[in-house]
């Protein structure tokens, strides 16, 4: 069942999985699920229930216990999160997942799932306290006690998951059916819209069906939204994943003061689909420059940029850090955002290979340095070792295109050496670079080629679209990015496979930034793209052969704009 088939059931008729959790403490970075509670609610009824003790593998403080009576004896024995994952997933299905403060629930969840390497559900979520503040605004307080007080239900096994979970039902079967007799609601997208509507302006908890039809009529997909006001001028610009999502995060009560005042100063809302993510992020960050909107602070101006340069024009090439990108003869490897993350490169990779870090001033003088005294350098201004030197320089490239394993035998080998030497200061620098190579490598290994000679066509797959971006001699181009603009991209193929040269070769900060955001996305989303290297094709209709679909049908970009006194129920 799709999401918007869910979406579009009854109340009555959808199944919600409640669930409850109890931990070791309040951070989900620092502390562990000890017990889950869920109880399916189906035809407003519950109909079951899944339990279970969890050991955290850590001991449990004893204000926890003092709070929840789970003892550590109690979890001594019971299964670790990790054997109990599937059954969760089993037992949540398609459901839609409901709690009383649910982000709290799902920041843990989130953790052990991502813990276990999986991904957690994607369902429909629905908390109670949020809709309990839309429609018992009379109340001071919306805690899961103070709700179930003012509905006359019991719960006799506070603070322990099972007990709070089967309360929360409860709950959540009375507000059911409360919004249908007051309210009218009828279908599940009226009661989830509820969450996101603002408490201001809602007398009494009634609210219009208009305003929760508004919130729906918004896709469910990425794009760049615009907030312009009375005058028709944008001032702010984002862009979303899921513009649905995003947008109805502006009109929550618990939204930063900043997106409030975006919203008390904006009187429309214009909306434009795009076919991924990217290149929302894309024409986001080039609207931005363009419009200059008041509330944007971030990519109104270009960032600097750092690039690592492999000097491949001297006999014995070195590595240094640059700020600029060239097609000179050498190499260049990146970009990266910051000079502080090419100098944790810059410095990983030379304590990793035996490349030499003097300058050319001081290769000249052929004299043996102390990095070769201490294997960091194959001396090649002594030794003239070409084919060696070479060999360790073809590693480094490796590592640079993602082949790690190499680099990590190396320095666990070296670890492993300096421990049994009782060298143990030196075991633990080498035990840093091999934890930076683990968190760094998966960074700069979306290409196999320099950047600089990098001439690839990716092709992005969504769920129901594909994005085909072109990254040619450092200037990136997107398939039918605009409905008004020529996009170029097929004028560049073209041109790549008929060998034209150009004199403007070089690409300017638009370029540049538009390849830092662009490289950045598909490294992170790399699951999502297919890499096409053009010199790898004689023509571009032998490259398109080889594309997954050539009768893809693009979704272009499309506009809509709403007024945003409907979206707010401002009259």
């Amino acid at each position: 069942m799709t999401y918007e088939e869910i979406l579009s059931q009854p109340i009555s008729k959808t199944s919600f999985c409640v669930l409850d959790v109890e931990t070791t403490g309040l951070s989900p970075q620092y502390n562990n699920i000890i017990e889950l509670g869920i109880v399916r609610v189906k035809n407003l009824k519950i109909v079951d229930r899944f339990h279970s003790v969890i050991n955290p593998g850590r001991e449990i403080p004893a204000f926890i216990t003092g709070l929840t009576g789970i003892t550590n004896e109690e979890v001594y024995d019971a299964p670790f999160f990790e054997d109990i994952v599937d059954k969760v997933i089993e037992f949540i299905g398609e459901d839609v997942i409901a709690g009383h403060n649910l982000s709290f629930d799902k920041s843990f969840l989130k953790r052990e799932f991502n813990y276990c390497g999986r991904s957690e559900p994607k369902n429909p979520n629905l908390c109670t306290l949020k809709v309990s503040r839309r429609i018992f605004p009379m109340l001071s307080s919306k805690s899961l006690g103070a709700v179930s007080s003012f509905l006359k239900i019991k719960n006799h096994s506070s603070h322990r998951a099972l007990g709070d979970a089967e309360t929360t039902a409860k709950i959540l079967i009375k507000i059911a059916k409360h919004v249908k007799k007051n309210l009218g609601f009828e279908t599940l997208a009226d009661l989830i819209n509820l969450q996101f509507v603002p408490v201001y302006g809602n007398e009494n908890g009634m609210l219009k069906n208009k305003l929760l039809g508004e919130f729906e009529s918004l896709p469910d997909a990425p794009g760049v939204y615009y907030f312009l006001n009375s005058k028709g001028k944008v001032v702010y610009i984002g862009k979303a994943k899921s513009l649905r999502e995003r947008i109805k995060s502006y009109f929550s009560d618990t939204a930063p003061r900043k997106a409030k005042k975006i919203i008390k100063s904006a009187s429309k809302l214009k909306i434009e689909l795009t076919n991924s993510e990217l290149t929302a992020l894309l024409k986001e960050a080039e609207s931005i420059k363009s419009k200059n909107p008041r509330w944007n602070v971030q990519l109104k101006k270009y960032g600097n940029k750092y690039f690592l340069r492999v000097n491949s024009t001297h006999k014995f090439p070195d590595l240094e850090i640059c700020n600029h990108f060239d097609f000179d003869g050498n190499d260049y490897f990146g970009l990266f955002s910051t000079r502080k993350k090419a100098e944790s490169m810059f410095q990983m990779l030379n304590k990793t290979f035996a490349v030499r870090e003097c300058s050319n001033k001081d290769f000249i003088k052929g004299k043996r340095c102390f990095l070769a005294d201490i294997e960091r350098c194959l001396a090649p201004c002594e030794l003239r070792n070409t084919a060696e030197y070479f060999s360790e320089l073809d590693k480094v490239y490796e590592f640079m295109y993602g082949k790690n394993q190499f680099a990590l035998t190396r320095m666990i080998n070296k670890m492993k050496d300096y421990s049994a030497k009782q060298k143990y200061e030196n075991a633990q620098e080498v035990k840093e670079i091999i934890d930076l190579i683990l968190a760094q490598t998966h960074k700069t290994s979306l290409l196999a080629e320099p950047v600089n000679k990098a001439n690839v066509l990716f092709e992005i797959n969504e769920t129901f679209t594909r994005d085909y971006v072109l990254l040619l001699s450092g200037k990136i181009f997107i398939k039918k990015r605009s409905l008004k603009e020529k996009d170029f991209f097929e004028d560049a193929l073209d041109d790549y496979f008929a060998k034209t040269i150009f004199t403007d070769l070089m690409p300017n900060d638009e370029d540049l930034e538009k390849m830092k955001i662009t490289l950045n996305w598909l490294v992170k989303n790399r699951n999502k793209v297919r890499c096409f290297y053009l010199k790898e094709f004689n023509s571009k209709e032998e490259l398109y052969k080889k594309l997954t679909s050539q009768n893809t049908k693009y979704s272009l970009p499309e506009v809509t704009v709403f007024d945003l006194k409907t979206l707010m129920n401002q009259n």
